[in-house]
């Protein structure tokens, strides 16, 4: 019987090498079921003579003792001028020591970052009750399909370049994740607006009345046509705080979703015909497809059951 094929590493492996040594096996024979050299099981048997047990467990490669170590000092200087939001350039100027110096320190003390000296952000995770109390809308840029790529013919030198973008607008219901979605030819105000008359009607067909809206902080969503629409359609208009997308992140879930199941799950030939895959990849998302924060319905379900929840407790 051979040992784990990855005995160096296994402590199981190198116990059952002991205990075969102990019942008479030469030393040559234990090697070569563990596979490896007669000097490695000599080493683990000292180890276990001196040691017992302890002796066989794993241990670190790193050295015992590195002459060239920056001292604790200095280590210590670089992180008080770190937490003064020095960058690293800033420290090694006034210490005096090597960039490359200073950035290892910094990574091995785990200031690497600028931002690990701030406090994590507590998970910033809610869900509203009734559907159509608050909706998502982002708009992801897609480049355009002018001709078949290298994903289509293997050769990465056919590039289709100057051929444009397109602009997917994403609509989401925070309530039950229900998604609206158009590819359009820009993300201008008037574009936006018109987006978000065609998400509210979307909506009211399945009887959801939106009251309030949720974007980034994009130039078509601050814009005054935006602000006028929104007042005349009687919605609130939430904005995200800048540099943290993760405040709209249903809508950034939901592309990342999107892209991966339609954008780039097919090689298309062309920009209107990944278009036209859209309709039926967002049919199923939207009807089967289960959900990990819905208890694994679809969003259509979690309509009905919200739908029907609410009625009860009115009754």
């Amino acid at each position: 019987m051979k040992l784990h094929a990855n005995a160096r590493t296994c402590p199981h492996s190198r116990r059952l090498a002991v205990r075969r040594i102990e019942q008479g096996w030469t030393l040559r024979r234990v090697a070569e079921s563990a596979g490896v050299s007669v000097r490695t099981i000599s080493k683990w048997r000292a180890r276990y003579r001196l040691e017992g047990e302890q002796g066989l467990l794993d241990r670190s490669s790193a050295p015992a003792c590195v002459p060239h170590r920056t001292p604790e000092g200095r280590v210590q200087a670089i992180a008080l001028l770190r937490c003064e939001r020095l960058t690293g350039w800033e420290i090694a100027e006034r210490l005096g020591m090597p960039l490359s110096t200073v950035s290892t320190v910094l990574a091995r003390i785990g200031l690497g970052r600028l931002s690990r000296l701030e406090p994590p952000e507590p998970p910033n995770r809610y869900q509203r009750e009734r559907p159509g109390e608050l909706v998502h809308i982002d708009v992801k840029k897609l480049g355009r399909i002018g001709r078949p790529g290298h994903r289509v013919n293997g050769d990465r030198r056919t590039r289709s370049r100057g051929v444009g973008w397109e602009y997917v607008h994403v609509c989401v219901d925070d309530a039950t994740r229900l998604a609206y979605v158009e590819v359009l030819e820009n993300e201008k105000a008037v574009t936006a607006v018109g987006f978000l008359r065609r998400a509210l009607a979307h909506f009211g067909d399945y009887g959801i009345h939106v009251e309030s809206v949720m974007t980034d902080n994009g130039p078509c969503y601050r814009s005054i046509a935006h602000a006028l629409a929104c007042r005349t359609l009687g919605l609130r208009h939430l904005r995200t705080r800048p540099y943290r997308p993760r405040t709209n992140g249903k809508a950034e879930r939901f592309i990342r979703t999107m892209l991966g199941r339609w954008a780039y799950a097919a090689t298309y030939q062309t920009s209107t015909q990944r278009e036209q895959a859209l309709p039926g990849w967002l049919d199923f998302y939207n009807h089967h497809r289960p959900h990990g924060s819905l208890s694994r319905q679809a969003p259509i379900e979690r309509l009905h059951t919200l739908r029907n929840n609410l009625v009860g407790s009115y009754s």
